[in-house]
């Protein structure tokens, strides 16, 4: 491989996975000495298959390739968070009598989040981009990112200073955004996807920046690794096969996963942070469900030091309660605070309660996952809304169509004639599977008889404008996908390839027994 002298990138892309307690930052010299063992880890080393006995790597043997892979990077502003088993649900009395969050054990496979809310210089750069790329040709597309600032106003309060103040001026730089539908928040998703990949290309030396990229030929991950668009390279990796050079591939493990928004059951996992109360002995014991993203019933801080009685997130504490009393303010904020304020949980994720709620990928149905525990079908990372497509196929050659004016692939939903053949699902929208309509009658006619329909997500966690009730990481909500709030935000998640530990450990339980002898492989 190539050398990189950017010792930034290993402190933001390469972040080793630690204990979750421990400050995540490291010296220079460190970072830049992870760094160097990392890329040098992607590199090609002599080996032969174990079933074949044929040489990886070697175009005398066919050139077939093997990358020395040391495990997924952490992309920017993410935190590993192992997952596991928990009781999904309510913790707290079910005050509003919903019924529509009953308490079940399910498991959530290991995952990242971001450590804090997206902020509004995020959102901002974001804007800036699209202004920068689309805005000659295809205005629309920035126009309609904006956030709806006049979510501020209200009938009898004054709050329309914030209209103009609160997501354009300094003032509110590392505040949450907030006026962001469902949609843009996912079309932000994507745009923070192809931007960090394109950054971790650039930063690796394979490609030159480049700045003045127009409409199509803008980089997407998806067409790049599809040969739909073509960068200004700087040292391609080598062909093994060919001997030639060649772009990054998917199999080298370079490039991330896509950033997305977190399921509900990831959601409330990573903001439950229950590894603060497994039992001493580490033997699969939790102590206690939590009400609250911290350990213990109540919304102060009990610690006998200078911070005992502080309040740990930012919420309304009761009627015309938004911050306390001058000269002792409670939470110090009255709308939005920093997103790095507030006591971060066991998983070092900031205001999972207070501050702003926050979009969830689920569509929201009253009747949960509950009913259907025997099934074992959603007891591993539930998620209701999914909406199961391929990319557009030319059917003449197999490879996918030509993307589209804006540089992205081409997706159609699939055929219902081939999901039918299939065990796993039959149709390609399943938006009412299993969720009870059948069982109990129950249709939902939105505007008429409910205010529920498939435009509406689950949002989670309290607000800035919230009672403590809906602190607590089991309370659920919901709000219409083509709708924004200024009590509303979001952060973005990432799926977690390979080990679920992220500490270097393989898959699985891996045994020493004294005495045995692992049998010598013919082709050594």
């Amino acid at each position: 491989m190539f050398k990189v002298s950017f010792p930034t990138f290993a402190a933001q892309f390469l972040k080793p996975v630690v204990s979750y307690k421990m400050k995540r930052t490291l010296i220079p010299g460190l970072c830049f000495a992870l760094l160097a063992f990392t890329l040098a880890s992607c590199g090609k080393k002599s080996e032969s298959s174990s079933t074949t006995g044929w040489q990886y790597n070697d175009a005398k043997w066919g050139g077939f390739e093997k990358t020395d892979y040391e495990g997924q990077a952490t992309g920017p502003n993410l935190v590993l968070i192992e997952g596991g088993t928990f009781t999904m649900g309510l913790t707290d009395q079910d005050v509003t009598y919903e019924w529509n969050n009953m308490p079940r054990r399910t498991t959530v496979a290991s995952f990242y989040m971001d450590e804090t809310e997206v902020r509004n210089i995020d959102y901002q750069e974001y804007l800036y981009w699209l202004d920068r790329v689309y805005r000659e040709t295809y205005p629309e597309v920035w126009r309609r990112a904006f956030p709806d600032t006049l979510v501020w106003r209200e009938e009898l309060s004054y709050n329309d200073p914030m209209v103009e103040l609160y997501f354009r001026t300094p003032d509110y730089y590392d505040y949450p955004v907030v006026g962001v539908n469902w949609y843009q928040a996912n079309d932000y998703a994507k745009w923070r996807t192809d931007r960090v990949n394109e950054m971790i290309l650039v930063k690796r030396g394979v490609i030159e920046p480049t700045t003045d990229q127009k409409n199509e030929n803008s980089f997407d991950t998806e067409a790049y690794l599809v040969g739909q668009y073509e960068p200004t390279y700087r040292k391609k990796l080598t062909d093994v096969k060919t001997g030639g050079e060649r772009g990054v591939r998917l199999e080298d493990g370079i490039l991330l996963p896509s950033y997305r928004l977190p399921t509900e059951a990831e959601w409330e996992f990573a903001a439950l942070g229950l590894l603060g109360n497994q039992s001493a002995s580490k033997d699969e014991l939790i102590t206690d469900r939590r009400v609250y993203p911290w350990d213990g019933n109540t919304v102060r801080f009990q610690k006998r030091n200078k911070y005992q009685g502080k309040i740990l997130a930012n919420f309304k504490r009761s009627g015309g309660d938004y911050g306390g009393m001058a000269g002792a303010l409670n939470d110090k904020a009255f709308y939005t605070a920093d997103v790095h304020s507030g006591l971060p949980n066991d998983y070092g994720l900031y205001n999972m309660a207070g501050n702003v709620s926050e979009w969830t990928m689920d569509l929201y149905r009253p009747m949960t996952s509950m009913d259907l525990v025997d099934n074992q079908q959603h007891d591993l990372n539930p998620y209701r809304g999914n909406k199961f497509s391929t990319k557009k196929l030319d059917p003449e050659t197999g490879t996918p169509v030509m993307k589209d004016s804006l540089g992205h692939l081409i997706y159609e939903m699939m055929d219902t004639t081939a999901t039918a053949l299939r065990d796993n699902y039959k149709r390609p929208e399943v938006y009412d599977f299993l969720d009870g309509d059948k069982e109990s009658q129950v249709e939902y006619f939105y505007g008429k008889s409910t205010l529920i329909s498939d435009s509406s997500r689950v949002i989670k966690g309290g607000s800035w404008a919230d009672r403590a009730f809906w602190l607590s990481p089991g309370a659920r909500r919901q709000l219409l996908e083509t709708k924004s709030h200024k009590t509303v935000g979001f952060r973005c998640a990432m799926v977690r390839k390979g080990a679920v530990t992220g500490n270097g450990d393989r898959d699985g339980n891996q045994f020493k027994v004294k005495g045995a002898k692992a049998p010598k492989r013919r082709y050594d």
